[in-house]
């Protein structure tokens, strides 16, 4: 039976990882795993696929379940659900696109227990959360033995569900992301079979950075299209230093989709129809992001 430990401190939950390390197997059997919302956790312990002999809860250390603007960072805790950043008054005012992309993460009751950093940890290539971080250049905590380290969240996606993070051993107590200090917008899209389906079949997350009538910056996120969680960085660059004009933005579209790579899915869609729909969908990304830009929303 799965022993359910409540850690005060990260300190103490390192503690109780390193307690079941000594015992576990190579497979992972019989070690513990750090744990917050647990939604893909849950369903993978009783289908068979983990069996952690501990859960290392993480939502009664303090100041994990909290959202903070810093300067001009924002910092969001490993307990932090989605929910929550929906209803966070300066993310729906300034970063639109997170709290949609938050609105995706499934039905109401995975939103109020899922959360954006254990979405980020989980590693999948169409995961809302993961895409929308890479848009935002995102970095985590990550936390062991040896000390803290903040990692570009893109450099912790190894493969599907793969991950830097070895949560037997380490916690990722935080993800913050930059406010740029000028003219800047973002955009959330999403393709799926039905609203609350929490398998896309193409999301998209943007985030555009002017200066003057240029674009200083341009970033272009996009999921499942890959192995992991993808940057279209062939598209962006085109886009720097450009006007923001329907022929520009209707050109990096059309490469993001020459540099995109989706494999046919019975649960989503072929690969055919994935290439067909995503140029439209960067296109409509990229004009919400530059209109948001030249506007006070973001």
């Amino acid at each position: 039976m799965t022993d359910y430990r409540f850690p005060v401190s990260v300190e103490e939950a390192l503690d109780i990882l390193d307690a079941h390390a000594a015992s576990s197997t190579p497979s992972g059997s019989g070690s513990a795993r750090v744990i917050a919302g647990g939604t893909d956790l849950i369903l993978d312990m009783r289908r068979g696929k983990r069996n952690p002999a501990c859960l290392v809860d993480l939502t009664r250390i303090p100041g994990l379940d909290q959202i903070r603007v810093i300067g001009g960072v924002v910092e969001v805790g490993a307990a932090v659900t989605f929910a929550a950043i929906q209803e966070h008054p300066y993310l729906r005012q300034h970063v639109p696109a997170l709290t949609a992309a938050a609105r995706s993460v499934g039905a109401l009751g995975i939103q109020t227990a899922a959360t954006w950093v254990g979405n980020i940890v989980q590693a999948m290539p169409a995961a809302d959360g993961a895409v929308v971080a890479l848009a935002l250049e995102a970095e985590a905590r990550v936390v062991d033995r040896d000390g803290a380290v903040w990692w570009s969240v893109e450099e912790l996606f190894l493969g599907p569900g793969r991950s830097v993070v070895d949560s037997t051993r380490q916690i990722v107590t935080h993800v913050r992301f930059p406010l740029p200090g000028h003219s800047w917008g973002t955009s959330w899209q999403r393709v799926g079979r039905r609203a609350s389906l929490v398998l896309p079949i193409i999301n998209c997350a943007v985030r555009i950075v002017l200066d003057g009538e240029g674009i200083e910056q341009a970033v272009i996120a996009l999921g499942p299209v890959a192995p992991r969680p993808f940057r279209a960085r062939q598209a962006e660059s085109v886009l720097t230093g450009q006007r923001p004009t329907d022929e520009a933005l209707a050109e990096a579209a059309r490469i993001a989709q020459g540099e995109s790579d989706p494999r046919s899915s019975v649960k989503r869609a072929s690969r055919e129809y994935r290439l067909a729909i995503l140029p439209a969908l960067v296109r409509a990304a990229l004009h919400e992001a530059v209109r948001r830009a030249r506007g006070s929303e973001r």
